[in-house]
């Protein structure tokens, strides 16, 4: 029904505050539903031999505190649903005493990595997996809006540092891309992110950025002003 791992917040995942940043929390996140899946037998090797993959199509993560540097932590990750070619993942983060300090929920697609189309699954897909119960929380829909009026920011190329396994843009790195456009003193309480499609490497990244009282949206497009990913940071 769930899986869980324990660990301790490095110096390495620490931001300027002495705490661990939210693409640290993503991270671990990720971590967790990785681990998850190898012990599942379904690993990445597995589906790679398989030509497919996990792909995330949106994420929504609520922080109430970010944990010290040598904090004891538990990440833990609740698959809940499958429908289609989607995959339905809850995700928390507390401290070793049980305080909950993230939680998240998060939407997945199954693709076909020669094609890059999605791909129905199946029992053999699915049924390895314990689903559990779909967590509580205040849960937001899945497509953001994007505002009208958005200031455009100078374009830069995908470098390789920013790629994972797949050799595509790793998921925090558009997180990270955005958050390079938060004023110093904005403390994010929710995010929200919708990924369109994915970037390679040398794909160049144009921003457009709306800025509200106590909400941030970063749309990253490509060359063509479609979008790679929206990102909405909310006080």
């Amino acid at each position: 029904m769930s899986y869980s791992f324990e660990s301790r917040v490095r110096f390495s995942e620490i931001g300027e505050k002495g705490c661990l940043t939210l693409p640290g929390v993503l991270d671990y996140f990720q971590d967790c539903c990785t681990f998850e899946s190898e012990q599942t037998g379904l690993g990445m090797e597995v589906l790679k031999a398989q030509k497919r993959a996990w792909v995330l199509s949106a994420w929504q993560v609520i922080v109430k505190r970010y944990p010290k540097l040598g904090e004891n932590i538990k990440v833990t990750t609740i698959p809940y649903g499958f429908r289609g070619f989607i995959g339905m993942r809850n995700f928390i983060l507390e401290t070793a005493d049980g305080e909950r300090l993230a939680w998240a929920n998060s939407y997945w697609s199954f693709i076909n990595t020669e094609t890059g189309l999605p791909e129905k699954l199946t029992p053999a897909d699915t049924d390895p997996y314990d689903l559990g119960e779909k967590m509580e929380m205040d849960y937001a829909p899945r497509k953001i809006a994007l505002p009208k009026e958005r200031k455009p920011k100078e374009s830069f190329a995908v470098q390789k540092h920013q790629l994972d396994t797949n050799h595509h843009v790793n998921n925090c790195q558009y997180i990270r891309m955005a958050a390079d456009f938060l004023p110093e003193d904005f403390a994010v309480h929710q995010l929200r992110v919708e990924y369109k499609r994915q970037a390679v490497l040398g794909n160049v990244m144009i921003p457009e950025v709306y800025m509200e009282a106590n909400k941030a949206t970063v749309v990253l497009n490509a060359e063509d002003q479609e979008p790679y990913a929206v990102v909405e940071f909310t006080k």
